[in-house]
């Protein structure tokens, strides 16, 4: 499941620094296994494991977002949710 989110999450990420729009559970799910500049960490476990329940049918998409948010802020790339 691809869901989308009403309003995206704008981080900062990459070498240099571009600002990304993040609006989907996917777009999320491949920032935090490909694009992340942390490689552990709490929020991001918690971000992962979310993004998966909801990918599974588990979880909300709001969760999601949240966690990845949190994860984002953890990571120090958080622009804007």
């Amino acid at each position: 499941m691809n869901a989308s989110w009403k309003t995206p999450v704008i981080i900062s990420i990459g070498e240099p620094p571009v600002e990304t729009s993040i609006g989907s559970i996917e777009a999320a799910a491949w920032a935090l296994i490909e694009d992340w500049p942390t490689e552990e960490g709490p929020a991001l476990d918690r971000a992962l494991t979310t993004c998966t329940g909801v990918m599974e049918g588990k979880r909300k998409p709001d969760e999601a977002r949240a966690s990845f948010v949190a994860a984002a802020s953890e990571a120090g790339i958080l622009v804007r949710s």
